[in-house]
């Protein structure tokens, strides 16, 4: 009888053989293996984390600097930058700065369809109200789709203010410490149609938000159009010198982060 080399030899249910040199793992060995790879992921994702957040950032930043080209593209058409809002005769806050704006940021049709007579949140403007405006989110923000977490900043002596529009002409102090918009914690977000902003106290105490937008702070966006990291530890009076037209800037330029 011709044997096939290729035959197994053991008979039917015999477990096959071990070949010479063949070695198994035993069960202790592939749990240590496991284990070893558990520790390696560990090590890994803080890095995959920080690389993540450092691309989020990025875009936030960026997000910015579109939002000051608008505000100055705004103004070389208006002689003037946009109010922080709009009112209506009885003074009632209609529009955003943001939704004026929406034009300097390929959102013209967008714009179209909102009725600036009436309120940001009447039923008439519905379909503007239901959009989503990419560049009014950090992508960082753990907030529901639609709303912002950019704020301008509304206080005494601000670059925005409140039913009136400024020159730029009337901004004395250096453009690239005087703060336009601050990106405040998810917590204060609000949606990008409502007129809404941060006042001098929030500004003031926003190294107190637990969390920050970013990691160890947050980011504005100042009147040179440049976006400067503002870390939780800037102090109180580096930021009033900052939200001012007119202010310090010395103090704020000496202070920094």
């Amino acid at each position: 009888m011709s044997i096939n080399p290729y035959d197994s030899p053991e008979t039917p249910g015999q477990a096959p053989a071990k070949a010479p040199g063949q070695r198994r793992f035993t069960l202790v060995e592939l749990l240590i293996v496991v284990g070893i790879i558990g520790v390696l992921v560990a090590m890994l994702l803080p890095n995959v984390r920080v690389s993540r957040e450092a691309a989020r950032r990025s875009q936030c930043n960026n997000n910015l600097r579109q939002i000051g080209i608008a505000l100055f593209n705004y103004e070389a058409d208006h002689k003037a930058l946009p109010p922080a809002y709009t009112v209506n005769a009885d003074g009632k806050p209609l529009h955003s700065w943001r939704t004026l704006i929406l034009p300097y940021i390929e959102q013209k049709a967008l714009y179209e369809k909102i009725d600036l007579s009436k309120a940001w949140d009447d039923p008439v403007n519905k379909a503007a109200y239901d959009s989503n405006v990419s560049v009014y989110r950090c992508p960082s923000a753990n907030s529901p789709v639609g709303q912002t977490t950019y704020l301008a900043v509304v206080a005494p002596g601000s670059c925005l203010q409140a039913a009136k529009p400024r020159p730029v002409a009337e901004i004395t102090d250096s453009y690239d410490t005087t703060l336009m918009v601050i990106e405040v914690d998810a917590g204060r977000a609000v949606h990008w149609m409502s007129p809404s902003d941060a006042s001098e106290p929030v500004v003031l105490n926003f190294g107190q938000a637990k969390p920050q937008s970013h990691v160890t702070g947050t980011q504005g966006l100042f009147a040179a159009g440049k976006v400067q990291f503002l870390n939780q530890a800037t102090k109180p009076q580096t930021l009033r010198a900052m939200i001012s037209i007119a202010g310090n800037d010395d103090d704020a330029a000496r202070s920094g982060d």
